[in-house]
């Protein structure tokens, strides 16, 4: 079955290109237009009084379907910002301990990566980094240094953003959590409605956050934390949101609402959740399930892999595939090759009109709904013809 309707405007933008990154810049439904307009009618139409039907639809309504995607057992344990970062900084400035004390990889998003070197550069961190390869040791060295206690702050990724590898060892990170430290963060960018994802049975201990940039089809704007309740009750980083509702804290000091809003910040741009509302109304009027979706480009990812073991696919037989499609096993939505020429691939895929990513040595084709087997058809032409 083709979806290709659903993106009529993105795909009618460019009629003949191969769009094969929604892991990295998802194409925008037809239904995220209809939610931006309607951002701007809204806005115009209510004016000063916009931020009433904000937080009293517009929020609850995406809060409800992110709790609905992780099966969060309540959806104020969901706040937004307009990036993921944003959330980091807060986070981390909720810990009372300095220097900060932090378990992580050698394998997070720039975000982490950069912000964590400049706090190590100012004295305000001191970060532990396990090594992410070799894979099949990773969970039991991660679990083992997390174990042995003296960090603040764990942070590890759901889905590794340059390899695709997955980590499935939540519920174990989630036993070590405590609000006197330390507190278990997931980046759960490229897992979000990538991959199926239950929290339920984590909610209580384990940040998680994400963003609709990619598989949420919603683009920039609409980060995404569920806060488990008691972690962080004052960060120092804090906007004006976050005093409305019900507030705790010392008295004659700074108070807090006792939700996940304990982490908004201040006035921000509202039209990423109406977007983000508009595709999961989308995907509920097609009755399409982040399983479904997930099965659609695991469909694609085997035949694609498959043409490259095949030598159908020019030179990419020469790399090493990092995340192989195994069974039925949760995996992230695009595949990572390995190899010297790799920057060199892209460019040459994207003369041909075929959009890729490359990162490092490591280049990376996405999957999504907007991709059909015809349009597999002709990527492994392309990549035979150029690469």
């Amino acid at each position: 079955m083709s979806y290709k309707p659903l993106f009529s405007r993105a795909l009618g933008a460019d009629p003949k290109r191969l769009h094969f990154a929604a892991h990295s810049h998802h194409l925008w439904p037809d239904a995220s237009f209809d939610g931006q307009v309607r951002a701007w009618a809204e806005a115009n139409r209510y004016a000063d009084r916009k931020w009433d039907v904000i937080f009293g639809e517009v929020v609850p309504k995406a809060q409800a379907h992110v709790a609905r995607e992780l099966k969060l057992p309540s959806a104020d344990t969901v706040v937004f910002a307009p990036n993921t970062h944003d959330f980091l900084v807060r986070i981390v400035s909720a810990i009372e301990k300095k220097p900060v004390r932090i378990l992580s990889t050698d394998g997070e998003f720039h975000s982490f990566r950069r912000q964590a070197a400049r706090w190590e550069e100012a004295g305000e961190a001191v970060v532990t980094r396990v090594p992410i390869a070799p894979f099949d040791t990773f969970p039991a060295r991660f679990l083992e240094a997390a174990r042995a206690g003296g960090h603040d702050l764990i942070m590890v990724s759901q889905v590794f953003f340059r390899t695709g590898w997955m980590v499935e060892a939540f519920d174990e990170l989630a036993a070590l959590a405590d609000p006197a430290g330390p507190w278990v963060v997931v980046d759960g960018y490229h897992g979000f409605m990538a991959a199926p994802t239950d929290l339920s049975r984590v909610a209580d201990r384990v940040f998680f956050v994400t963003g609709g940039y990619k598989y949420a089809m919603s683009g920039e704007g609409a980060g995404i934390l569920h806060a488990p309740p008691g972690f962080g009750r004052r960060p120092v980083v804090t906007g004006w949101f976050a005093e409305f509702g019900d507030l705790q804290g010392p008295p004659g000091g700074v108070g807090y609402t006792t939700d996940a809003g304990r982490f908004w910040g201040a006035t921000f741009d509202s039209t990423p959740l109406y977007r983000f509302n508009a595709v999961r109304r989308m995907l509920d009027d097609a009755d399409l399930t982040t399983a479904d979706i997930a099965a659609h480009a695991r469909g694609l990812q085997t035949l694609f892999s498959g043409a490259v073991s095949d030598r159908k696919a020019g030179r990419l037989s020469e790399a090493e595939l990092l995340n192989p499609v195994d069974g039925k096993k949760p995996r992230a939505r695009f595949l990572a090759f390995r190899h010297p020429d790799a920057q060199d691939w892209k460019a040459r895929l994207q003369d041909a009109n075929v959009i890729t990513d490359v990162r490092d040595d490591v280049l990376r084709f996405g999957f999504g709904l907007y991709q059909d087997e015809n349009d597999l058809g002709r990527l492994i032409e392309v990549c035979r013809r150029v690469l």
